[in-house]
């Protein structure tokens, strides 16, 4: 398995896109991150100036609640789509270079091939996982009072979550570049699915002339956005009177696993009965 692993690393450590997209998908969640707090209390400030009532300012950044505000912001589509379109450059490269077939006439087979690929989209979301972890940690101990550090690891399950956000997101980015092995087609059919196609799809189906179905829930993407589907603000949800999401949902986790091994297993299927 490390075997695997090592070759994978050695295609990319001179691969000169994948880290200006890794840079580029980590300089645009770290803004998010930081400018979360500042754009949501900019919005509250916006409806406040229209309410007898002022609604309460937004606080992000503190223990437990961060665990969640911070995976949200994480595990928002236009950011996740950094690194998904780096797995189909990555994978769709393997046909272009036809790097995948010398790996076989080397003696690979196309199990160990699948396993090497898997391997490393498992890599890729436990190293930003881990990243957002330390993040999230740094920027709760500079915002939390001691008061209330004894809840610093409360909620920390959404890091959990949010790693199974990212791995099943990867896993739909490598089935698209798998079956069309063509970067621009694969990048271009991927990215106007999850941004344009599915939300469309959502509302659609959640309009209020549609027949009533849960439908919109299941849908491929938007069943991984679900998984952390909203921050904590406790004060506003409090104050607005409703409750959103304050744990992870099993079956939210499993609905993406799911779809993710339906995709890998098709992919499967195909790499030991096509011709490459």
């Amino acid at each position: 398995m490390i075997r695997l692993l090592k070759i994978e690393f050695k295609k990319i450590l001179t691969y000169k896109t994948f880290w200006i997209i890794f840079g580029l998908y980590f300089l645009f969640l770290a803004l998010g991150i930081l400018l979360a707090e500042v754009m949501i209390n900019s919005m509250v400030s916006n409806i406040n100036s229209h309410l007898p009532i002022p609604l309460p300012r937004a606080v992000l950044y503190t223990f437990p609640n961060i665990w969640q505000n911070m995976t949200f912001f994480a595990s928002i589509r236009y950011v996740m789509i950094f690194p998904a379109i780096l797995v189909i450059i990555l994978i769709t490269q393997e046909f272009a270079n036809k790097t995948i077939r010398q790996n076989i006439i080397n003696g690979m087979s196309r199990k160990e091939f699948l396993v090497s690929k898997f391997q490393f989209l498992v890599v890729l979301s436990l190293t930003v996982t881990v990243i957002v972890t330390m993040v999230i940690f740094i920027l709760g101990i500079t915002h939390t009072d001691l008061g209330s550090f004894s809840d610093a690891f409360r909620h920390m399950d959404f890091v959990f979550g949010f790693f199974i956000q990212m791995l099943t997101f990867l896993c739909f980015a490598f089935f698209f570049g798998f079956m069309l092995r063509n970067t621009g087609l694969s990048i271009a059919l991927f990215t106007l699915y999850t941004l344009i196609i599915e939300p469309i799809l959502y509302f659609l189906l959640k309009a209020p002339f549609m027949f009533e179905n849960k439908i919109y829930t299941y849908l491929p993407v938007n069943s991984v956005i679900r998984i952390v589907e909203y921050p904590s603000i406790p004060k506003l949800t409090g104050m607005l009177g409703f409750q959103i999401q304050d744990s992870l949902s099993p079956l939210s986790l499993l609905i993406p696993v799911i779809y993710a091994g339906i995709l890998l297993g098709i992919v499967t299927y195909v790499m030991n009965h096509k011709d490459l």
